[in-house]
C-alpha cells in the first residue's frame, strides 16, 4: 500500500479530488489518499485530516482574519511531509495556491514527488510565478488549453487533461420532474442563485443577490427562487440572511446541474460554478464583490479582461459581469428580468454558453490526471 497526501480547500477541489480517487482506485488499487478537502473526497475513501472548509478563504484581508487556523493546518500537513514516518509517495495538491504551493516547497525539500492539478491562473496574474511553480512542482495538470504554453521551457512536465467538469456532469432528473420533486409548478419562471461555495464570497455576494431577488420578485411575483447550498457552507447562515428578508427561496442540496438545468435565468459568483452552469447551459449573470482592499489590490494585479471562468474560457463576455461597485441590486435584477422577458436575449446567451462546453476538451480528465500520479510515484520509485 502506498499513501498519498492530497490538499484542496474549496468545494470545486474537493469534487476534484474524489473523482480523482475513484479513477486513481481503479487504475492503482494500492494507493491509499489522506489530506485536507470535503465531504465527497471523504466519501470517495480520503480520510480528511484538515476539512477543507477551514482553510477555504479568499481575499487579502479575510486571509488575515483567518490566519490562526490556516497556519495549523499548515504546520499540521508540512510536519507528515517532513516526517519519515509518515512521509507518503506523493504529494497531489488541487487548485488553492497560496496556500498549496508554500507546501509544495515543503515537500521538495522533503523529497516528496508533487503533482499540482488545476495549474494556478498564472495568466492572469502574477505570470512571474511559473518558475517558482516549475522549482516546486513536478507534473502539472492544466485544465485549459491554453495553460501549457505558460510554462514552455521550463524544467517541469505540463499536460493538457482537459477540464474535470466533463467527469462529473449529468441531469439525473428533467426540469419538470426536479421541479415538481421540491414542490415548485414546472410552468413558473424559475431563477436560480449561486453565492459560492467560500464563506467569505456569501458575506460578500449573497445579500446583493437577495436584494436583487427581492426587486424581480416585486415586478413578478410568479418567479421562483433556487439556491443551491455548497457542502462547504453552513445552511444556517444562508437561511438567516433569507429570514432577514422574508424571501421565499428554495435551498436545494445534491446535483448542482439540475439546479441549473431547472433555471430559465441564473446570477452566480465567478469562478468554477460559471462552467458548470455553462455546461448546463442556463443563461447567467456573473456577480462578484469582495472587501474594498482585495477589490483594489486585484484590480492593480490582474491582467485578463475578464473575471468569470465562462468568459475567460471563450475569449469574450459571453455573459454579463457585475463587479465590486457595480453589483448592484438594481443592475442584478434588471439583468435577470431582460434574460425571462427577451427570449432572443436568453437565446443569445445560451449560444455563447455552448461555445463554452465547446472549449472545455473531452471526458477522461480524471483518469488522465491518475495515470499522471501513476507514472509520477513509479517514477520516483526508480530514482
Amino acid at each position: 500500500m502506498k499513501r498519498v497526501l492530497i490538499v484542496t480547500g474549496e468545494a470545486s477541489g474537493d469534487l476534484h479530488g474524489a473523482n480523482l480517487i475513484r479513477a486513481a482506485g481503479r487504475l492503482t488499487p494500492q494507493l491509499r489518499f489522506f489530506g485536507a478537502g470535503g465531504p465527497r473526497m471523504a466519501e470517495a475513501g480520503c480520510e480528511i485530516l484538515v476539512p477543507g472548509e477551514e482553510i477555504a478563504v479568499m481575499g487579502l484581508v479575510e486571509v488575515l482574519g483567518h490566519l490562526p487556523v490556516i497556519r495549523r493546518a499548515f504546520k499540521r500537513l508540512s510536519a507528515i511531509l517532513e516526517n519519515p514516518a509518515e512521509r507518503p509517495a506523493a504529494l497531489v495538491l488541487i487548485d488553492f495556491p497560496d496556500f498549496n504551493l508554500r507546501l509544495a516547497r515543503v515537500a521538495k525539500r522533503a523529497g516528496v514527488p508533487v503533482l499540482y492539478y488545476v495549474s494556478p491562473q498564472v495568466w492572469a496574474w502574477r505570470q512571474g510565478r511559473v518558475k517558482k511553480i516549475a522549482a516546486v512542482v513536478d507534473s502539472l495538470a492544466a485544465i485549459l488549453p491554453f495553460e501549457p504554453e505558460f510554462y514552455r521551457g521550463l524544467p517541469i512536465r505540463v499536460e493538457y487533461v482537459g477540464h474535470p467538469l466533463l467527469d462529473e456532469f449529468r441531469i439525473d432528473r428533467e426540469r419538470d420532474a426536479f421541479l415538481a420533486g421540491i414542490g415548485i409548478d414546472g410552468g413558473r419562471p424559475v431563477v436560480g442563485l449561486f453565492p459560492g461555495s467560500r464563506r467569505s464570497e456569501l458575506h460578500y455576494n449573497l445579500g446583493v443577490m437577495l436584494d436583487a431577488a427581492a426587486l424581480v420578485q416585486r415586478r413578478q411575483p410568479d418567479v421562483a427562487f433556487l439556491l443551491p447550498v455548497a457542502p462547504t457552507l453552513e445552511r444556517s447562515a444562508i437561511e438567516a440572511q433569507l429570514l432577514q428578508r422574508q424571501l421565499p427561496v428554495t435551498l436545494v442540496d445534491g446535483n448542482i446541474y439540475d439546479v441549473a438545468n431547472a433555471c430559465h435565468a441564473v446570477l452566480a459568483v465567478s469562478g468554477t460554478v460559471t462552467l458548470q452552469i455553462a455546461l448546463a447551459g442556463a443563461p447567467m449573470a456573473i456577480v462578484y464583490r469582495m472587501s474594498p482592499l482585495t477589490y483594489a489590490i486585484g484590480k492593480r494585479l490582474v491582467k485578463v479582461p475578464y473575471i468569470g471562468l465562462a468568459n475567460i474560457v471563450a475569449g469574450e463576455g459571453v455573459v454579463r459581469e457585475f463587479i465590486q461597485e457595480r453589483a448592484t441590486a438594481d443592475n442584478l435584477a434588471g439583468e435577470i428580468l431582460h434574460i425571462l422577458h427577451d427570449p432572443g436575449y436568453a437565446a443569445q446567451l445560451r449560444q455563447g454558453l455552448s461555445k463554452v462546453r465547446g472549449l472545455l476538451g473531452t471526458p477522461g480528465c480524471s483518469g488522465r490526471v491518475a495515470a499522471m500520479l501513476a507514472a509520477l510515484i513509479e517514477e520516483q520509485g526508480h530514482a
